[in-house]
């Protein structure tokens, strides 16, 4: 590959030429090699080469995408800034290659007002970043769970849907106001699947590895019987009110998503996203294993491999929901290649040491994840598990189509004359994830000191640049 830049990082627009590389476009379905040329921000040229033309280029080396798009971050700003401000999450954002991040609304004060909109906004425009800010309004009031925010002044005033995620939508009665309201609107309801009182006081996923640890267990079931819920709700809303949606966020048992992939199968209109750490951890790793879940077995002490490298209960690996089954973890790799999964979603959720360093029982729950999302992703592709194709799918068009009308109505892709909303990386290039050198303050993550493929060299956000790595 060959990249020549007309300008720097920060500056207003973009210049760009890249020849001899690996071209992903989800829009069209299509990738092999080829070249781009971005002026003035815009996508001027997109020529891909015949056989003859690319001796040398393939998939395993530079991959130029469309920007990614995250459907899940929490970026703390307003109340807990000490955490992330807008501008240190959208730095991290660029960093791992997202151009569109959507905010969640557990904020201080909840994001159940279009003021507390407004300071979003502003504090996103006063950082400089191009990457775009959407947002997600609290379901209800206070996200107290008692009554509906005002949803039809927060859809006026630009969100792109509802959740009160941090927790779930408890009440049945309010969730079925809520798909109705929203609906109504044209927006959806995204949904944190949990039935607290089945994990109250719970620590781990429910199986061998939290009893052999000594560690409350989380069951599987907490999930399955909120989304069965929140399912037979939605079925009986859209009945009266066609346009209702449901998004269930962070799915991570395997009962759970085959619930979605029966509902979808049935025709109701519901999404779902698995999260990277879902994806690639188990609850093996609360041991001390440090294996990717495709090459776990369940039983790190046992099973002959020498699995534990490290101190168990480390609190970095303490997730809502938790970390779960080397079963489950193939059933979402299965969710996301037969299209029960719609998306990729960080739940990316820094936190400051002192809620994080902390017994295991007691930390915070969330892993700071936008950075190293990406390569995380990538190391099932490379495993032979996720197609490249539909990897980048998951991370932009899938998003996408969940958000739907909030990303202006266009599909990501290599389009000539749009603006440019670009990453590129490089899958041949491994980097290590160190906590002090993320842009995020969030600098809890479990990778720590790990080698991840797919080093982001630029990322390009309506037609600037966002990210530039160092030295290249």
């Amino acid at each position: 590959m060959t990249v020549a830049t007309g300008s720097t990082i920060g500056s207003i627009v973009a210049d760009l030429e890249i020849s001899r590389a690996w071209l992903v476009d989800p829009g069209s379905g299509r990738e092999g090699p080829g070249e781009i040329v971005v002026t003035d921000g815009v996508l001027e040229a997109v020529t891909w080469l015949d056989a003859d033309e690319a001796d040398g280029i393939d998939d395993a080396g530079v991959i130029v995408a469309p920007g990614l798009i995250d459907l899940h971050v929490h970026f703390r700003e307003p109340g807990n800034e000490e955490a992330e401000t807008i501008a240190t999450g959208l730095a991290a954002a660029a960093h791992g290659g997202f151009t569109t991040v959507c905010l969640m609304p557990n904020t201080t004060p909840a994001l159940d007002d279009p003021t507390v909109l407004a300071r979003v906004r502003e504090a996103a425009v006063a950082s400089g970043s191009p990457v775009r800010a959407l947002a997600w309004g609290a379901v209800s009031a206070g996200r107290a769970g008692q009554t509906l925010a005002a949803l039809g002044e927060l859809a006026d005033a630009g969100v792109v849907g509802f959740s009160d995620d941090g927790a779930a939508v408890s009440s049945a009665a309010l969730m079925r106001s809520a798909l109705a309201y929203a609906g109504a609107l044209g927006v959806p309801i995204v949904d944190h699947a949990e039935d607290s009182t089945q994990t109250a006081g719970a620590e781990a996923n429910d199986g061998f590895v939290s009893t052999v640890l000594g560690l409350r267990g989380w069951p599987a079931a907490a999930e399955e019987t909120a989304v069965a819920r929140d399912l037979a709700i939605l079925a009986d809303v859209v009945r009266d009110v066609p346009g209702a949606r449901l998004h269930l966020t962070h799915l991570s048992t395997a009962g759970a998503l085959d619930l979605v992939r029966r509902a979808k199968a049935a025709g109701l209109p519901v999404t779902c996203d698995v999260t990277p750490h879902h994806l690639a951890l188990t609850d093996e790793w609360l041991a001390g294993a440090r294996r990717w879940a495709w090459e776990a077995t369940g039983d790190p002490w046992g099973d002959g491999t020498s699995a534990i490298v490290a101190g168990p209960y480390s609190s970095s690996l303490r997730v809502n929901p938790p970390l779960r089954s080397v079963a489950d973890a193939a059933a979402c790799r299965e969710a996301l290649l037969d299209g029960t999964a719609d998306a990729i979603a960080t739940d990316h959720a820094p936190h400051v040491s002192v809620d994080k360093d902390v017994e295991f029982g007691l930390a915070a729950n969330g892993i700071s994840g936008i950075e190293p999302a990406l390569g995380v992703v990538l190391a099932a592709v490379d495993a032979g598990l996720l197609p490249l194709g539909r990897a980048i799918t998951l991370l932009t068009t899938g998003p996408a189509g969940v958000l739907g009308s909030a990303t202006g109505g266009s599909t990501p892709g290599l389009v000539e004359g749009a603006q440019a909303d670009l990453v590129v990386f490089d899958r041949s290039a491994t980097w290590t994830v160190e906590p002090e050198a993320l842009a995020s303050r969030g600098k809890n993550t479990p990778l720590a000191g790990r080698d991840l493929p797919g080093r982001v060299l630029l990322t390009v956000a309506g037609g600037r640049f966002a990210y530039e790595a160092p030295g290249d």
